[in-house]
């Protein structure tokens, strides 16, 4: 794929996200990660509506352009998506009618070599997808053992976490490890290759990429500004990549529809928020088996979708049934 060509970017399961999310004429979308800009696209076409991106890679900010034929139903906003009720108060939009995230990397990010996302081909060891602050090489060359081992085991769910750290703090004594390369051989000489034929690198740069760009917090701070974001009906759709992620995004919709499930009964009672949300039929979606054989980067996708009701977003109370408090 051309890493600066929206038009040769297939997005992950577009039909599906097109289902869930509904598009209606006049309605106004957010596309929180603009990435290559397939959804964008896709959703501008299927009705006469109204699209603001968010993206932090400069990159897919200059890839837009593409996008110009659209006019004034296309804005795009440099920034974090998890500060996306702030970035769109700045343009003047404090309601949506949907809301889109496909979390992760996009095609592009993995495809250049320069950015330092994959092994596949040898890069620097950068991994900022801002381009800015500090990058996957001074995490690996100045973050005490310990710390490596955490984020490894954590972000990575790598079961050889502790092997890896001190394998990357043994290596960089002798000089600093600055490609994706050379990472990439220091973790495979420190984990064994698993039978499912996945490369053991795999995920300790996934556990730095998360680091780098904080892409946990980033998701939590999203789902929680879009729940203040969209309006009655409006619908918000979530593509996730990995477990990480897809775990957060279904533990906050089964909290927001009244699915989170009951407290302990040897705790004080809870008394529960209104639900703001309610999960649309059929549940979690997947990528069919001709998506996977025509893309297999959609293999680990997963889809959720959920729409706002009209409750207003209330905080739970610590309740007892009689006596003194």
């Amino acid at each position: 794929m051309a890493a600066n060509s929206a038009l040769s970017h297939n997005p992950v399961m577009l039909a599906e996200m097109l289902g869930a999310l509904a598009p209606r004429n006049g309605a106004r979308y957010l596309d929180a990660t603009f990435g290559a800009g397939g959804y964008t696209r896709a959703i501008l076409d299927a009705a006469d509506c109204s699209v603001v991106a968010i993206d932090r890679d400069p990159d897919a900010i200059a890839r837009a352009g593409d996008l110009s034929a659209y006019g004034d139903r296309f804005t795009i906003v440099c920034g974090c998506f998890g500060d996306m009720e702030q970035l769109l108060a700045q343009v003047g939009i404090t309601r949506l009618d949907g809301i889109v995230m496909d979390l992760g990397l996009s095609s592009p990010q993995i495809d250049n070599a320069d950015r330092g996302f994959s092994f596949r081909s040898d890069g620097p060891l950068d991994m900022r997808m801002s381009m800015t602050g500090p990058s996957a090489a001074d995490v690996v060359n100045t973050w005490p053992e310990a710390d490596l081992a955490r984020i490894i085991k954590e972000y990575g769910e790598e079961r050889y976490a502790r092997r890896v750290a001190k394998a990357i703090v043994t290596a960089r004594t002798d000089e600093p490890i600055e490609t994706t390369s050379a990472l990439a051989a220091i973790v495979r000489s420190a984990v064994p290759r698993s039978k499912d034929g996945i490369d053991p690198a795999t995920r300790t740069f996934q556990a730095l990429r998360i680091e780098v760009n904080d892409e946990l917090g980033e998701i939590d701070r999203a789902l929680e500004a879009a729940e203040r974001l969209l309006s009655p009906d409006g619908r918000l759709v979530v593509v996730a990549f990995h477990s990480l992620e897809d775990r957060r995004v279904k533990a906050f919709l089964a909290k927001r529809s009244g699915r989170g499930g009951g407290g302990s009964r040897h705790l004080p009672q809870i008394e529960p928020a209104p639900p703001t949300f309610t999960l649309l039929p059929g549940g979690l979606k997947k990528p069919t088996d001709t998506e996977i054989r025509q893309n297999a980067r959609s293999r680990s996708a997963r889809l959720r979708a959920a729409i706002r009701n009209e409750n207003a977003i209330g905080q739970t109370t610590n309740t007892r049934s009689g006596g003194a408090p």
